[in-house]
C-alpha cells in the first residue's frame, strides 16, 4: 500500500457505512486499493472525479461504492439514479455484476443495455425501474430515443469508464447525444488508464471543478508484471507461440491477435495440438462471447485467443500470462492488453512476439513505458523441433476454416466456427485428438 494512504486501514476509514463495508468483506476486499483510497472520500464529499489509474487497479469499486452510498441516503429514488457507460459489452456486464454484488444487502437493481441482446427484453428490465443503468453508448442512446418512459432527466450520477476508448469514432457521436439528455446538476466520474487530448476535451465539457487523481505514472504497468519480448522471423511465429504455451503448460493464458480470423485459426491450430484453446472476437454473437468467457473463467479452457475486444477492463483474476501474438499498432493498447494479468497485487508474465515487420511498433511500446524489456530466453533449434507438427495442425485448421465458410463476415454476423463452443474443448472431430507432447 502506497505511503500516502497508509493511515487508511479499512473501507470504514473512508467513510462508508457498515452495509457496504460488509459487502466489500464478502467480496474479499480487505483494504482499499490506492485509487479507491483516494477517490472514495472525494466522491463522498460531492466532488466530480477524474481517475487515472492503470488497468486492474480497482477502478470499479472506486466509483460504485460512492454511488451506492448516495443511493442509501436517497429518499426512495423512483427515477434512474446512475448511468455507467463502457466501451465493451463484456465490461458493462462485469460492472453491473460488481454493483449487484456490492449492493446485494441493500437490494440494488441494475439493467445492462448492450448490443447483441434483444431490445424488447431490455425494455422489460427498464420498465422495472432499476437504480443503475450500465451500457454501451450506442444501445443506451437507442433506448433513450425509442423506449417509452426511459429518460435521464433526473439522473444523479454519470460514470464514463475507459473514457479514452469511449471517445473514438465508434462512440463519440452517441456519447455527445447522451450528454445532451442528462441534467447538468449531477455528479460525474471519469475513469481512464490514459489521459489523451480527447479525454481533456471531455473533462471540460462534462465535469465541474473536478479533482484529478493519478494513481500511477502516465503509462505504467504494474511492478508485479514480468515483461519480455522475442524477436523472430514471421514464418516461425506459430512455432514460438506453441513452444511458450507448452513451456508454461497449466498456466492460464490470453493470446492477443490483430484480427478475428486469426483468433479462430490459432484456436483451431492449438486444439489440433491438444491444447485447450477458445476464441473470443467481435464476429461472435453476444451469447457465444459470454459462453467463451465463462469457459475461460471457470478453467475449462486455459487459453483464450482474443482481439482487443478483450483488452479493456475484463477482470479475470487467474490470468497468469499474456502473449502478444500480434504487436498492437497503437502502443497504448499494449498497456491494456498486459493489464489482463498481474491484477490487484498478483504477479504475471507478458511476452511479445515481434517479427521483422512489427519492430517499429514494438519500439514505440518501449518508448511509451520508458524501459527496455529483456528478451524471452529460448533456443531456436529447440523451438523448431515443433515445426512439422505445427505446420500439419495449421494445414488442418486452414482446411476447416474453408469448410465452415471462408467468405468474409459482416460485422455482427454469426461466426460459423462458433456454432458449438463445446467442440473447442473436446476435439471431437477426430482429426487430431491425441495429446500434444514435446519431443
Amino acid at each position: 500500500m502506497a505511503e500516502e494512504n497508509e493511515e487508511v486501514k479499512t473501507f470504514k476509514d473512508l467513510g462508508l457505512p457498515e452495509s457496504l463495508v460488509e459487502a466489500c468483506e464478502k467480496l474479499g476486499w480487505k483494504t482499499p486499493l490506492k485509487i479507491q483510497a483516494e477517490a472514495i472520500p472525494l466522491a463522498l464529499g460531492g466532488k466530480d472525479v477524474i481517475g487515472l489509474a492503470q488497468t486492474g487497479s480497482g477502478k470499479t469499486g472506486a466509483f460504485a461504492l460512492p454511488i451506492l452510498h448516495a443511493l442509501l441516503d436517497a429518499p426512495r429514488p423512483k427515477d434512474f439514479f446512475a448511468c455507467v457507460l463502457s466501451p465493451t459489452r463484456e465490461l458493462a456486464i462485469q460492472i453491473a455484476e460488481q454493483f449487484e454484488a456490492l449492493g446485494s444487502e441493500i437490494g440494488v437493481k441494475c439493467a445492462v443495455l448492450v448490443g447483441g441482446i434483444d431490445m424488447v427484453q431490455q425494455s422489460i428490465k427498464i420498465a422495472k425501474q432499476p437504480h443503475i443503468i450500465v451500457g454501451t453508448p450506442g444501445r443506451v442512446l437507442d433506448h433513450l430515443k425509442h423506449t417509452k418512459g426511459f429518460s435521464f432527466s433526473r439522473l444523479k450520477y454519470l460514470v464514463l469508464d475507459e473514457a479514452d476508448r469511449l471517445l473514438n469514432e465508434d462512440f463519440e457521436e452517441s456519447l455527445n447525444e447522451i450528454l445532451q439528455m442528462i441534467p447538468r446538476e449531477r455528479r460525474t466520474f471519469l475513469f481512464s488508464a490514459t489521459m489523451t487530448k480527447k479525454v481533456q476535451k471531455l473533462q471540460r465539457v462534462c465535469l465541474r471543478n473536478p479533482v484529478k487523481i493519478e494513481a500511477s505514472s502516465k503509462y505504467s504497468t504494474v511492478d508485479t508484471l514480468k515483461q519480455q519480448y522475442r524477436f523472430l522471423p514471421a514464418k516461425h511465429k506459430d512455432c514460438y507461440l506453441v513452444y511458450i504455451l507448452t513451456e508454461m503448460a497449466g498456466s492460464t493464458s490470453m493470446v492477443f491477435t490483430r484480427t478475428c480470423d486469426a483468433t479462430r485459426l490459432l484456436a483451431l491450430i492449438l486444439r489440433n495440438l491438444g491444447l485447450k484453446a477458445i476464441p473470443i472476437n467481435g464476429h461472435m454473437s453476444q451469447s457465444k462471447r459470454l459462453g467463451a468467457l465463462n469457459k475461460f473463467k471457470s478453467g475449462e479452457c486455459n487459453i483464450l485467443l482474443c482481439t482487443d475486444v478483450a483488452s479493456r477492463g475484463l477482470d479475470i483474476p487467474t490470468v497468469d500470462m499474456v502473449i502478444n501474438y500480434d504487436i498492437p499498432t497503437n502502443s497504448k493498447d499494449y498497456i491494456h492488453r498486459v493489464g489482463r494479468t498481474a491484477r490487484a497485487g498478483r504477479s504475471g508474465v507478458a511476452i511479445s512476439l515481434v517479427n521483422q515487420y512489427e519492430l517499429e511498433w514494438y519500439i514505440q511500446i518501449e518508448k511509451l513505458i520508458g524501459k527496455k524489456l529483456p528478451e524471452y530466453p529460448s533456443q531456436e533449434e529447440e523451438v523448431l523441433l515443433l515445426e512439422e507438427r505445427v505446420s500439419e495442425a495449421k494445414r488442418l485448421a486452414t482446411t476447416k476454416m474453408k469448410e465452415t465458410g471462408g467468405k468474409k463476415k459482416r460485422r455482427g454476423e454469426e461466426d460459423n466456427d462458433g456454432e458449438d463452443i463445446d467442440k473447442y474443448l473436446g476435439l471431437k472431430d477426430g482429426k487430431s485428438s491425441k495429446k500434444f507432447r514435446r519431443r
